[in-house]
């Protein structure tokens, strides 16, 4: 009887441990599957959700293991870590036949990519800061797409590998960025590059950055002016989380509008309490609003983008406590859509990259209007079946969608003109 015992023990024992991992995966897929979107205007959208199934099973496994107490994290920092995980080289890029050197401009990290055919002492300069909420992304994250701007067009490309948050608090990142761009400025020629044909570029809230740093460099009289900027998908604002583009695509991966202002907030404050609050903009007070209205409101998106579905939000109930947590939202370091007029009238043409299943569509838009009313020339393309992030799925062969290498080809035939 007792070896009966042992045997039905064990087996129930090996079952359960065999069955754990498919309810875990189980409860994963009715979880995710239900949160989240994917509407029928992406292109190989399966795809979409299959890159974030994988995403979620590492973030789902991380949460186990945190309260669990093997990984003892306060939240978000274990998803922070996955995130990291993800971006920062999860899949390592192989050689190629550019020259490619790490080195540093006035202590920051830069990775410097160039040709190594011979090539005239004039060359174009792109200077890329990656996205990543300020908190993720790096040198490796965004190795691929800093490779496909040097490989297909004759310039040398700057990536900066800022510091992050929380261990480095905001504004540390615009700080450091600020620097090894007016260093790049000031040293162009020791890399064969032309001062006078450097271009800044960046993602998602690296474009935040360029837009953020180029306020500063408005007032270096002793830096060369920069010749362009390419901004995709920017994040451009704190003041406004209802927008049209961010009812329609709440739900839509890679950016999800709930973790995009957890961390948002987590970026600027350290805290993460009280989303739901900057979600319903209770974080606003009525006289900023009106006096930001003439910048950032749903009356200025084309009525075209709100064909999807749009309803007039109607904010919650003002917090005085929120408001004075969150102040640095209407900082244009921040927000750089309250860049005040006479500073964006000296910026330079501008290349912008709006996806349509994109929270930060509108933003993107209401940056354009803003940068044409003040006389800068932009460049504008509507990816119509881009997600937020997808140019990053560039040189992953069957993981790219057809918008991601459609899309960086315009960003290309754009620098070409400088």
């Amino acid at each position: 009887m007792e070896i009966i015992f042992g045997q039905e023990l064990w087996m129930l024992i090996f079952y359960f441990c065999i069955s754990v991992p498919f309810l875990i995966l189980g409860w994963i897929l009715y979880y995710d599957y239900t949160k989240i979107h994917i509407p029928p205007g992406i292109i190989q959208g399966n795809k979409l959700r299959l890159i974030y199934l994988f995403i979620c099973i590492l973030l789902r496994l991380a949460a186990i293991l945190e309260k669990l107490g093997i990984c003892n994290m306060e939240v978000p920092l274990y998803e922070l870590a996955v995130w990291k995980f993800v971006t920062n080289g999860i899949f390592p890029a192989g050689p190629c036949d550019l020259s490619i050197k790490e080195t540093l401009f006035d202590s920051v990290p830069v990775r410097v990519y160039r040709s190594k055919t011979s090539n005239p002492e004039s060359r174009r300069g792109l200077v890329w800061i990656h996205g990543g909420g300020g908190m993720s992304g790096s040198l490796k994250s965004h190795e691929r797409l800093c490779r496909f701007f040097a490989q297909e067009s004759a310039t040398v490309v700057v990536s900066i590998g800022y510091p992050l948050a929380p261990e480095h608090p905001y504004p540390a990142q615009q700080r450091s960025c600020f620097a090894a761009v007016s260093y790049f400025l000031k040293h162009a020629k020791d890399f064969g590059v032309d001062p006078q044909r450097i271009v800044l570029g960046g993602d998602s809230s690296g474009g935040s950055i360029v837009a953020a740093i180029s306020q500063q460099l408005v007032f270096g009289k002793d830096l060369p002016r920069v010749r362009a900027h390419v901004l995709l998908y920017p994040f451009l604002q704190g003041v406004d989380f209802n927008l049209p583009s961010y009812q329609q695509n709440q739900s839509v991966p890679l950016l999800l509008k709930r973790d995009a202002v957890t961390f948002g907030k987590f970026y600027l404050t350290g805290k993460t309490s009280d989303s739901d609050g900057v979600m319903a903009n209770a974080h606003v007070p009525e006289h900023l609003r009106a006096k930001y209205q003439k910048w950032i409101s749903a009356e200025h998106i084309p009525e075209e983008f709100k064909l999807r579905g749009y309803v007039p939000f109607v904010p919650g109930r003002f917090s005085e406590d929120l408001f004075k947590e969150c102040e640095g939202v209407f900082e244009p370091t921040f927000s750089p859509l309250l860049t005040e007029d006479a500073v964006l009238q000296q910026y330079p043409e501008t290349f912008l990259l709006t996806c349509e299943y994109d929270i930060l569509r509108d933003e993107g838009l209401l940056y354009k209007k803003r940068l044409e009313d003040n006389g800068v020339p932009v460049t504008w393309h509507h990816l119509e079946d881009g997600f937020h992030g997808i140019t990053l799925l560039i040189g992953f062969g069957p993981v790219e969608f057809p918008g991601t290498r459609r899309s960086l080809k315009s960003v290309i035939q754009f620098l070409e003109r400088f």
